[in-house]
């Protein structure tokens, strides 16, 4: 059987995966599929970094701008919508790139991966919700590491939501980890998987310069405006990063130095995590970009792609 033709372009944030998506789609009659777990909401612009419609350059992008925040989007939802845009694409004549830092999204996809539906226990969850009152966000951290060490290692400490499920998951199959539940199949596309990289001292710079730029652009003027057209702090669109760390200043908890300086630093550690998840994989062609100039680069990918995609 005949495979579909998927190029992955991933990396850490703020690397320049969406310029490198947009000039190769450009040049190789492509259409951008976002890889990322907070661009599919709408109103969310600053915080996610989305790419904007100058920087689109008139190149089709999928998956951005399609949900609401008050829902929440998990990745057996992205799993599910994503397969008939590749082929769509395809059907056209194009190349489906998948451009994207959430790594558990893209292996979802590229690896086919099958979820275990666990159905939700408001009764437990009262009981965490108690125990979280009582001693703390961080006792329910503690509580996922020794439950589901893996599951913890992916999901952030200050994420309730996640972990909540992930603890749910444990208490009602008995002892089965979240991270067990994704089935891992043979990957059903002809896959062209390239990775961005750049030395970490020099893209924690680009971070926090980004970062200085959002809150220019209104970071905390759209939190608020978000907060204040019924979106909920607790909201997944809300506990993302760009946006909790914003919600403490505008309640009056913290000043706006120390806020900004928390995103900083939560931005690098989650690129670090994102490097952590996607250097496992050996598919990786990995690109440095502060190691070659640009041109080189696409050049290089461009000679991968004739290779693999005739």
């Amino acid at each position: 059987m005949l495979m579909d033709n998927l190029l992955v372009i991933i990396g850490p944030t703020a690397v320049g995966k969406s310029k490198l998506g947009v000039e190769i789609a450009r040049k190789h009659y492509g259409e951008i599929i976002s890889g990322d777990s907070m661009q599919v909401y709408k109103e969310c612009n600053i915080g996610t970094a989305k790419v904007s419609i100058d920087e689109m350059q008139g190149i089709p992008h999928h998956l951005i701008d399609v949900i609401d925040p008050r829902e929440d989007f998990s990745v057996a939802r992205f799993k599910e919508m994503v397969p008939p845009i590749i082929s769509d694409i395809h059907k056209r004549g194009k190349l489906p790139c998948l451009v994207g830092g959430t790594g558990l999204y893209v292996q979802s996809l590229i690896d086919d991966y099958g979820f275990t539906d666990v159905q939700r226990s408001d009764i437990y969850r009262g009981e965490l919700e108690l125990v979280m009152q009582e001693k703390g966000e961080r006792v329910l951290f503690e509580m996922l590491q020794v439950q589901d060490p893996e599951s913890a290692i992916k999901i952030h400490p200050n994420d309730t939501k996640r972990i909540m499920r992930a603890l749910e998951v444990y208490h009602l199959t008995d002892g089965k980890k979240l991270s067990s539940l994704a089935h891992k199949k043979e990957s059903p596309y002809n896959l062209l998987y390239i990775g961005l990289n750049m030395e970490r001292s020099k893209l924690y710079q680009i971070i926090n310069q980004r970062v200085d730029i959002m809150i220019q652009k209104g970071l905390v003027e759209e939190v608020r405006f978000l907060l204040n057209n019924g979106i909920s702090e607790t909201s997944n669109a809300m506990q993302g990063i760009g946006y909790k760390e914003i919600i403490p200043y505008i309640k009056g908890e913290i000043g706006l130095e120390e806020c900004v300086e928390t995103l900083k630093m939560n931005t690098r550690r989650f690129a670090k995590r994102q490097l952590t998840w996607f250097r496992r994989d050996p598919r990786i062609q990995w690109f440095h970009v502060d190691e070659m100039d640009w041109s080189t680069i696409v050049e290089k990918i461009d000679v991968l792609i004739a290779g693999k995609f005739n």
